[in-house]
């Protein structure tokens, strides 16, 4: 399915939900969410779902622990980013990105490769926040709320083509044997030296 008819076909799929939210709508939109290759308007409303997850979850163990538990508050901000950075990975490989088939990127390459992402982000946004606000002439917040949105979308696309993406689907004529091919002569001869 091309990717135009997918979108329609999810748009159709949100307004008929829209319209079913006056009756008892959370089982279809549940329904809606868990349904593996769902196309990208729901892949990016999972995305989002699991965004606010995890900012809540980071945010909440942050606190908890500077606040409740007198941990300092930078050994908690490491601990808050550490949990939000294993509860954000997981939420991505078993709910926004969930599909028939396999993963192409074995596990091990997943979590590689999402590290290097999160610490590429993480760079972006911290040079960005530095350099970004003097040379504009405008506040930090404003830089970070810009680089955010930028590293959010780009991240949509890196997990949903890189990292989090199925493997190739296997054509009836991939699954064939090939026919046996005998190698010519030229391919199988030894050349003699000549004198």
């Amino acid at each position: 399915m091309s990717g135009e008819a997918q979108d329609e076909r999810d748009r159709r799929e949100l307004s008929e939900i829209g319209i079913a939210r006056r009756a008892p709508a959370k089982p279809a939109v549940a329904r809606m969410l868990r349904e593996p290759d769902p196309g990208m308007l729901r892949q990016g409303l999972r995305f989002a779902l699991a965004g606010g997850t995890v900012t809540l979850v980071y945010l909440i163990t942050t606190t908890v622990l500077a606040e409740a538990f007198a941990v300092p508050f930078q050994a908690a901000l490491a601990i808050g980013f550490s949990v939000g950075l294993v509860v954000h990975f997981t939420l991505q490989r078993l709910f926004v990105w969930t599909h028939h088939e396999e993963f192409a990127l074995p596990l091990h390459h997943q979590v590689g490769r999402y590290l290097i992402v999160a610490a590429a982000q993480y760079g972006v946004t911290a040079a960005s926040t530095s350099f970004l606000p003097s040379a504009l002439g405008v506040s930090t917040e404003a830089v970070y709320l810009v680089t955010v949105t930028v590293v959010v979308s780009t991240n949509f696309v890196v997990f949903r083509n890189g990292i989090f993406h199925a493997k190739p689907a296997i054509s009836e004529r991939d699954l064939e044997a090939p026919a046996f091919v005998a190698p010519s002569p030229a391919q199988t001869s030894v050349e003699q030296p000549t004198r």
